[in-house]
């Protein structure tokens, strides 16, 4: 997580805080998808483009790490591999489910590969198995912390011209 009173941080908040109107003043957590700078970067671009709007975590996770679980309506900054601000989310929703209940329409709005829950369940489990904070790991019974979100920042048409022109 990021301080918010990180100069590059706040001068991206104000930056969106121009373009999308209601956002407070103080910015919100910074974070970055993935366990390494290529997939946060990798997951990223999905959600720049409009394709991903859905992610999972272990709830076992956040319990090991002592973190708060996301909330409907809280606003995030993502940063890219590189921890540069690319992006804004609003978290719209948030539930508790096994893995083994985690559905096919989740598995799609997570943007990855095929967008099959097939491929949602081999990469989290291997994702899971390799990068878990907490002892437990990997169990198919595991509670999954699905979330589903809004990219408000940048605009569609701004994020599809910088990614076009290399500036995203």
């Amino acid at each position: 997580m990021i301080s918010s009173d990180d100069a590059e941080i706040l001068a991206f908040w104000n930056a969106a805080r121009e373009a999308v109107e209601g956002l407070p003043e103080t910015p919100p957590p910074a974070w970055c998808f993935g366990a390494t700078a290529q997939h946060a970067d990798e997951l990223l671009a999905l959600v720049v483009a409009g394709v991903k709007t859905g992610t999972s975590s272990s709830l076992w996770d956040y319990q090991a790490a002592g973190e708060r679980l996301p909330e409907e309506g809280e606003l995030s900054i993502i940063l890219d591999g590189a921890g540069t601000p690319q992006a804004v989310i609003e978290t719209t929703e948030v539930t508790i489910i096994p893995f083994f209940d985690v559905g096919d329409q989740h598995a799609y709005a997570e943007g990855e590969g095929d967008r099959t829950l097939g491929h949602w369940q081999d990469v989290h489990e291997r994702f899971w198995r390799q990068h878990s904070k907490s002892e437990h790991g990997f169990a198919p019974e595991m509670p999954v912390v699905c979330e589903r979100f809004r990219r408000l920042f940048p605009e569609a048409d701004t994020a599809t011209s910088a990614l076009a022109d290399g500036t995203g």
